[in-house]
């Protein structure tokens, strides 16, 4: 059945793939953006230029969609908008939250959507769980929660630092930072797999008022990561594995994406998107993955550098006083 559906968002790392998904699949879409992303769409896809702070985003309450799909909400002030916007005016609201609202670290090695909402590390990822009760909690606008970890599409996974600064320390034979040793395990999904399932949540009675996690079965250390990463500009990754809270007493600001995500391991179990949606596969080669990050790094590399940044100064600097470290 056709569904009318507006994205908010709509051209960004996950949410791009998921429109041309769900044109694909007969839908008529609709975006709300900034327009800043100069990205070609899919044929017929209408588009509303304006921000969520604006009177274009509150004139949205005088529309209906069957589903609104939210990926630009990270504040529990902007859930509170949406829920009085929005209530009454869709069949079904689907809000993007994260992986990283899990429990950090997980008491199960295995994570699932029973696994709690615990992150002490991270307030983005605290809001985000907020914004999940505040669904939870309210019964007049029908909703579904979905959870993606790291997926990938025009961004590249590094594990520290700025990602195209760690690409030149690559391409330039300097180290690259990695937690522990290397061997911390970490899922990578590529957007336009993510986008199978999430668009066949759309307008399914099985999925309204629950959550679910949409990620790669398969996860990888992070040394094979940047080891594909290095491959792929035809270099060699040289790594600097540094402990977690030595990094975060270097730089405080490193403890929410560290300690809040990607410090520790996960494996995601997803049979239960996989009961509502159908089965779904996701790449398994890190090649096949990284290949379209690969691809816009490059292109974005043909810039020149810009000068040294306090950070690559500060990763100069960890990497010089570890490596005194017994010698």
């Amino acid at each position: 059945m056709a569904l009318s559906i507006l994205f908010i968002g709509g051209t960004g790392q996950i949410s791009l793939p998921c429109v041309a998904e769900a044109v694909a699949a007969g839908h008529s879409v609709t975006l709300l953006n900034r327009g800043k992303t100069d990205v070609p769409l899919p044929k017929g896809v209408k588009t509303i230029v304006g921000d969520m702070a604006e009177e274009t985003y509150k004139e949205l309450g005088d529309r209906h969609f069957d589903v609104v799909a939210q990926f630009r909400l990270y504040t529990p002030e902007q859930m509170k908008r949406d829920i009085a916007t929005f209530t009454g005016k869709t069949g079904q609201y689907v809000f993007i939250s994260s992986a990283s609202a899990y429990q950090k670290p997980a008491h199960h090695y295995i994570i699932t959507e029973r696994t709690p909402l615990e992150n002490p590390y991270w307030e983005y990822s605290r809001n985000k769980a907020v914004c999940e009760k505040m669904l939870r909690d309210q019964s007049k606008l029908t909703w579904t929660i979905v959870r993606p970890s790291h997926t990938v599409r025009t961004g590249m996974p590094i594990e520290l630092g700025d990602p195209d600064n760690a690409i030149r320390r690559m391409i330039a034979g300097k180290p690259v930072i990695v937690t522990g040793d290397g061997t911390s395990l970490w899922a990578l999904t590529r957007s336009e797999d993510f986008a199978v399932p999430f668009v066949k949540l759309f307008g399914n009675q099985r999925a309204l008022n629950d959550d679910f996690q949409i990620t790669n079965d398969r996860s990888f250390t992070w040394d094979q990561i940047h080891d594909a990463i290095a491959h792929g500009f035809g270099v060699r990754a040289i790594h600097a594995h540094i402990p977690t809270d030595t990094l975060i007493r270097y730089n405080k600001a490193w403890e929410g994406p560290l300690l809040g995500d990607k410090t520790w391991s996960v494996l995601f179990d997803n049979s239960k998107v996989k009961s509502v949606a159908g089965a779904f596969t996701c790449a398994q080669d890190l090649a096949v993955i990284l290949e379209d990050s690969i691809m816009h790094a490059k292109a974005r590399l043909k810039a020149p550098a810009p000068p040294q940044s306090a950070e690559d100064v500060l990763i100069d600097q960890i990497v010089a006083e570890q490596a005194k470290l017994g010698a």
